[in-house]
């Protein structure tokens, strides 16, 4: 593999390729792996300068998160498995589907931004200028607000901590490089959408204010062969909030078939 990626395999059954979003880690699929591990396999890994993955030297752009995508395919030797891109993830798994479309066998694009409007663009300019200045700890305090509900923070500090602690814990240069891309990625889906062949689904919570509900449609409209969910009473961390809900969507979506181990 051109870079040395952090990659975690664990349950059995057709693969499934999570991709996480800008500031996390792989661990941020763990309640989705207890909840789809005897169905599964899950194969998640660290994006470039994420978690146990560096960023090499140089200038980051997405293509480099994209290709990092197909080398993991590659060298965990899978044949159009099943790829969920959330948040960030879901702009480098669509346009890697887009690009590669023999390599996907379904896309699940979950919690992921589409043609901000210009309220939202400056609001996530907003937050990148703040992260820019060095406040870690009110940025980071800032996104779990955003992500998590308060009767969430309220009934599970711990794991709303440990997310927080592990946006504090990225390297901030790392960290920026990624969330430069993601601030200013408008134009990346509404490219690719159009040629993502595969079946797709499309889902979001019904409170995202980064990924919301009229992004997730106006997505979903501009795939050939898409479905949407929109999750009632989620925010933006459906896979740790909204485990349950995101679990029997992919359940429905993925079932049993469509996706196979390379011989």
């Amino acid at each position: 593999m051109t870079w040395p990626t952090r990659v975690v395999r664990s349950g059995s059954g057709a693969p499934v390729v999570l991709v996480h979003g800008v500031g996390l880690d792989l661990g941020m699929w763990d309640e989705l792996a207890r909840e789809l591990g005897n169905e599964f396999e899950l194969i998640r890994y660290d994006m470039l300068g994420h978690g146990g993955t560096p960023l090499p030297a140089g200038e980051a752009g997405l293509d480099r998160y994209v290709a990092q995508l197909g080398d993991v395919l590659r060298e965990q030797g899978l044949r159009q498995p099943a790829v969920v891109g959330y948040s960030m993830g879901g702009l480098v798994a669509g346009r890697f589907a887009a690009r590669h479309p023999g390599e996907v066998g379904k896309l699940v694009l979950m919690s992921t931004v589409f043609r901000r409007t210009e309220a939202e663009r400056l609001a996530v300019r907003a937050r990148l200028e703040q992260a820019e200045g060095g406040d870690g700890a009110a940025s980071a305090q800032a996104s779990v607000a955003r992500w998590f509900s308060p009767a969430f923070v309220e009934a599970a500090p711990g794991r709303v901590e440990a997310i927080r602690q592990r946006l504090l814990a990225n390297r901030r240069e790392d960290f920026l490089a990624a969330y430069r891309i993601f601030a200013g990625a408008d134009g990346v889906l509404p490219e690719a959408a159009p040629q993502i062949l595969c079946p797709t689904l499309v889902m979001t919570g019904d409170q995202d204010t980064g990924s919301t509900p009229r992004m997730a449609e106006e997505l979903a409209r501009s795939i050939p062969h898409a479905a949407l969910r929109i999750v009632p009473g989620q925010k933006h961390m459906l896979p740790v909030e909204g485990v349950t809900a995101a679990a029997a969507a992919l359940r429905e979506f993925l079932g049993s078939g469509g996706t196979r181990r390379a011989a």
